[in-house]
């Protein structure tokens, strides 16, 4: 059964409980210097007491787990590409032909799962994490419809919902996350977010320097998610990651749906005056 650290102190407004410094915090995962150890998966797993998912052979590459889930809050995705004789994977225009990228959940700005909820059990944390209560959660799976990357998953013999909880009791004593803190070429980095996201933008500037003009920085602000907590630096198409090109979250259809209920109900309700006029007649 998958379990997760108890929230402590969750509302205080300076995010200083128990040794956290208050900074709005986020993973930065540089795929290009991922060797695909797993060490990421194995230290979460540890840390958080996560059960195991499985040593199943899947048949597509080394990878036994797939994708992200309650019992995978990391997960290396394997990517392979075809590779050309003569030509190294770090060549101008030529993809390596093997590609990781350690995954997680993303810690939406605007998060669906959050949004979907509706007995309180996802928060927001003081340092932006979207943590799930699994003591409040009821487990009637909203958030998992309403997450843009896949990432929650619903438990079926526990009944509820998990996904990585951005190591929160770890944070709240100044610590870095299990993932991060393991990753032995730092693929994983942690800190604080805009502080990341210009060491993101100098390590793509550093590599299309270098002749690698197919590195892309996976960070969608300009979708209704609003930017997310844990961004990427990839090379080649980000779905080939598991990453959604343009992922939106299903409240920003709700105009539309209350629009349009509205005329439904104002045709209906115009129907029946017609009805009952008629029948007057």
């Amino acid at each position: 059964m998958s379990t997760a650290p108890i929230i402590h102190d969750a509302g205080r407004p300076n995010g200083h409980a128990n040794g956290h410094d208050g900074r709005i915090t986020a993973f930065f995962t540089d795929s290009t210097l991922c060797i695909g150890c797993k060490a990421c998966e194995v230290a979460c797993k540890e840390w958080n007491q996560v059960s195991e998912d499985g040593y199943n052979w899947s048949s597509f590459s080394y990878d036994n787990t797939m994708a992200v889930g309650h019992s995978t809050w990391r997960h290396v995705k394997f990517v392979e590409n075809p590779t050309t004789i003569g030509v190294g994977g770090n060549a101008p225009g030529q993809l390596p032909g093997w590609g990781f990228s350690s995954d997680v959940c993303k810690h939406c700005e605007e998060a669906g799962c959050l949004e979907a909820c509706p007995t309180g059990a996802i928060v927001r944390m003081e340092f932006g994490a979207v943590f799930v209560q699994p003591d409040v959660c009821n487990g009637c799976a909203y958030c998992v419809v309403s997450c843009p990357f896949g990432v929650v998953e619903k438990n079926e013999e526990d009944g509820r919902a998990f996904k990585c909880t951005f190591c929160s009791d770890r944070q709240k004593a100044g610590l870095k996350p299990a993932c991060a803190q393991a990753c032995p070429t730092e693929s994983i980095k942690f800190g604080e977010i805009n502080e990341l996201r210009a060491e993101a933008t100098n390590r793509m500037q550093a590599l299309k320097d270098r002749g690698v003009d197919d590195a892309v920085i996976y960070d969608p602000v300009d979708t209704s998610v609003k930017g997310i907590h844990a961004f990427f630096l990839l090379r080649g198409d980000p779905r080939a990651y598991n990453l959604p090109p343009q992922p939106e979250i299903p409240t920003i259809y709700q105009k539309k749906a209350w629009k349009s209920a509205a005329v439904a109900a104002g045709a209906m309700l115009g129907a029946t005056l017609l009805a009952f006029l008629g029948e007057n007649r």
